[in-house]
């Protein structure tokens, strides 16, 4: 099994280097690149703060995006092409075919995120880029588990793409929504304010806090504490963990 995961992992990761997705990445990023530049020269003050301020963010939400787009159209080919089909006519596990998917999309979400913080080399600490670019990996990879969940369930790219961006929103409100439910100026809302917390809690802990993943105040203050990989990491590895084992089950009662 384990070679077979391997296998799949390896041809996933050279269809993307083959669809020119690093290309297709940097040009992205180089882009933002060049939009941080002009940032950095229309400002007034802070100037170098606004440039990073605004690639760590423009690069995060760009590798999103990319990622997103990338994994439910290469996995939509597959089952319009009938490849899935060729590939589990084979003596291979389903279980073998999602690991291997999402292993070697784990690869690209790394490429992406060292891509994306190889510019803030030349102003922001290293210490500060490597929890950043660490971070970044960690939510790329949520995404990739949602991703791959997604398009097992839906099976078209439109609806899929739908959920994973209204997931990823979502958790990058969950937050600021928990604070929202807790303020005193909402009132009792005639009676539904205990439904509004209870529901607000259940999605807290259900959704991960992706607000808290690669900040753009690490780069703009160029500090981090050093602990701070350690929540992230845990919430990353359950949230992986449990999209991947939603998507296999979805996936073994599929019928091909």
């Amino acid at each position: 099994m384990h070679t077979h995961v391997f296998t799949i992992a390896r041809f996933t990761l050279l269809e993307a280097y083959r669809t020119r997705l690093p290309l297709l990445a940097t040009g992205v990023l180089a882009f933002v690149w060049a939009g941080s530049l002009f940032i950095h020269q229309i400002a007034i003050t802070e100037s170098d703060r606004l440039q990073w301020s605004f690639y760590a963010s423009g690069a995060r939400l760009a590798s999103v995006f990319m990622l997103a787009l990338y994994i439910t159209s290469s996995v939509v080919r597959e089952f319009n092409e009938k490849g899935l089909e060729l590939v589990l006519s084979l003596d291979l596990p389903r279980s073998s075919y999602v690991l291997g998917k999402v292993s070697g999309f784990i690869a690209v979400c790394a490429v992406l995120a060292l891509l994306a913080a190889l510019p803030m080399l030349a102003s922001v600490p290293v210490g500060v880029v490597v929890v950043w670019c660490t971070s970044l990996f960690l939510e790329l990879a949520i995404v990739c588990a949602l991703s791959m969940f997604c398009i097992v369930t839906f099976s078209q790219v439109l609806p899929a793409v739908t959920v994973i961006f209204g997931l990823y929103l979502l958790g990058r409100t969950i937050t600021a929504m928990r604070l929202m439910s807790e303020t005193a100026l909402l009132g009792k809302m005639g009676g539904a304010r205990p439904a509004l917390d209870f529901g607000v809690d259940m999605l807290a802990y259900i959704i991960p806090a992706l607000d808290q993943f690669a900040m753009t105040e690490w780069i703009a203050e160029k500090t981090v504490a050093p602990d701070v990989l350690g929540l992230i990491a845990l919430q990353a590895t359950i949230s992986i963990a449990l999209l991947i084992a939603a998507a296999l089950f979805d996936f073994y009662r599929r019928e091909i």
